[in-house]
């Protein structure tokens, strides 16, 4: 059995070079640069973090910023960042031609930033995240191919 891919700590960790959309490329392969996992970002600091890595067609990566500050964060605000973090990954499943998948992690993303809709934190639009990902999660079927990640990025705020 090979060795696994270990990180400066010790844990496994995938040293393979990822495309935009996250998918692992051959260990030769000129990759997109990751971004770093277990940083602590002010909620801003990952928005903005956030929303340039989706303009830029690459909602793996937002994902990974949403993931930090779902761990990091307040208690409260977990299953706001928790369903940002399912919106970027229905729209990376819905780029990589898993429209099914894409759709039902946007639905599970809108389901969980809901109840942040009457006081939304952050300047973040909960409910016009919620509209968007709703509309998308029931127009992806119609697609024919995948859709361009960046030409269906969301707005955050």
């Amino acid at each position: 059995m090979a060795d696994r891919d270990r990180d400066e700590e010790g844990r496994a960790r995938n040293a393979r070079p990822r495309d935009g959309l996250g998918r692992p490329l051959p260990y030769d392969a000129q990759g997109v640069e990751r971004q770093p996992e277990g940083v602590e970002r002010t909620p801003q600091q990952a928005l903005s973090e956030a929303q340039q890595l989706l303009d830029d067609g690459k909602p793996f990566h937002a994902h990974e910023v949403f993931e930090d500050a779902w761990k990091s964060g307040p208690d409260h605000e977990r299953e706001l960042w928790r369903g940002l973090a399912q919106l970027a990954v229905g729209v990376t499943h819905a780029a990589r031609g898993n429209l099914t998948g894409g759709a039902s992690l946007l639905r599970r993303g809108a389901e969980n930033i809901q109840p942040f809709a009457a006081d939304p934190p952050h300047g973040i639009d909960v409910a016009g995240l919620r509209e968007w990902a709703l509309t998308l999660a029931n127009g992806l079927p119609a697609h024919q191919d995948p859709p361009d990640p960046a030409a269906i990025a969301p707005r955050l705020r």
